[in-house]
């Protein structure tokens, strides 16, 4: 059913690369798209631009079709950080009011909701829960719905989470964490970088208010570009931090100054954007687009179902979450130096990653049953 060939990525000729939750390889056909963009720019000045009048809205309906939300309701961004950033900074927040997170979220997701204490507001963070009983203590784990619960109050504004937990491969139950925020008022921002493109992300049936995510991780797509989702009730509450002419409804008729702000989610796309990363992040989601997100979260499953099967489970400890909580990342315990044992398998043509102490395999629906195993076996002959 999935296409693994090695004409639509290259990469599989030299490496096995199960590292996709790091900076994943492009797939060849986002590549061409780019070059022949900037290769057009370099013969043509802007002509080329002209003739890529549409990529954004392609990529929008592109956005809308893996998750069945709006495409207006997604505007292209340069990277997580930068989308978390207009979102926390335009929020309407007052003097104690509160925003929850996890105590070890992503950079992107933290500093820009840290700094709205200059304003009042208060980050409450989530500890560390232990969801299978047997982790070494002091690493991150994941957080639950109850501590949830318990963290929240009448001054809760908003629930700041990753998706996945790019350290340990937690997930949240988005579905579950939806009705919950839904339920009492409150709006749920969350960062898809460790899920879009690996499991299925459907903002409006999970009662999602944003969400942000970059393109380079599971979407197989270019490093600084990003995607932005707001759902309309929620975009109307954003106060307009960043702006420029592609924020207007004048076009170009730059002359016309006019404060007429785009309804849709396009006005947070305030200046001139890389087109030639945008139509190589379109070309990227096109390949999504074949696929049900389903099926895809399925075949990652598969492969790392096979490699638990395969690889030394006591001495490569994989951490095994609810099915509910399950993601993209397969993160494993080991006595062994981690460094040495990432060194040692590129020497091989085989990559994995680190991060929060943690070993981590993450294969895509390129990977294959062999990379998978040869990798299991590298591991148990170190």
């Amino acid at each position: 059913m999935f296409d693994k060939s090695v004409e639509l990525f290259p990469i599989k000729q030299e490496i096995a690369y199960l590292a996709n939750c790091g900076v994943s390889p492009m797939f060849s056909g986002a590549a061409a798209e780019m070059a022949a963009f900037c290769n057009a720019r370099m013969l043509k000045g802007i002509a080329p631009i002209m003739d890529y009048p549409d990529i954004l809205d392609s990529l929008r309906e592109s956005l809308a079709t893996i998750t069945g939300a709006a495409p207006l309701n997604f505007a292209f961004m340069k990277n997580t950080a930068e989308a978390m950033s207009i979102i926390a900074n335009g929020y309407p927040l007052n003097e104690g009011d509160e925003i929850i997170s996890y105590v070890h979220e992503y950079p992107s997701n933290h500093y820009p909701w840290l700094i709205q204490q200059q304003r009042g507001a208060k980050l409450v963070l989530l500890d560390d829960i232990d969801p299978i009983g047997n982790l070494a203590p002091g690493k991150p784990r994941g957080w639950s719905l109850d501590d949830l619960e318990r963290a929240t109050t009448d001054r809760t504004r908003i629930v700041a989470i990753s998706h996945v937990q790019f350290t340990s491969g937690f997930a949240a139950d988005l579905a579950a964490v939806g009705e919950f925020c839904h339920s009492r008022g409150i709006d749920l921002i969350v960062d898809v970088a460790q899920s879009l493109g690996a499991l299925p992300v459907r903002p409006e049936e999970f009662h999602i208010s944003a969400l942000a995510g970059s393109g380079w991780k599971w979407l197989l797509g270019p490093v600084g570009a990003g995607v932005m989702y707001t759902s309309p009730e929620f975009r109307a509450k954003i106060k307009i931090t960043m702006t420029g002419p592609n924020s207007m409804t004048q076009g170009l008729n730059y002359l016309d100054h006019t404060w007429s702000l785009l309804d849709d989610a396009r006005r947070f796309e305030y200046s001139s954007v890389q087109l030639s990363y945008a139509a190589a992040l379109d070309k990227s989601l096109k390949l999504f687009c074949k696929y049900d997100p389903a099926d895809v979260r399925d075949e990652i499953f598969r492969l790392q179902d096979l490699f638990i099967d395969r690889v030394d489970t006591d001495r490569y400890r994989p951490l095994i979450f609810a099915p509910a909580n399950r993601s993209g990342i397969l993160s494993m315990e080991t006595d062994a130096d981690i460094d040495t044992i990432l060194t040692t398998l590129a020497e091989q043509g085989i990559s994995l990653s680190s991060r929060g102490g943690y070993l981590r395999i993450a294969p895509h629906f390129y990977n294959d049953d062999a990379e998978i195993i040869r990798t299991a076996e590298a591991l148990n002959a170190l």
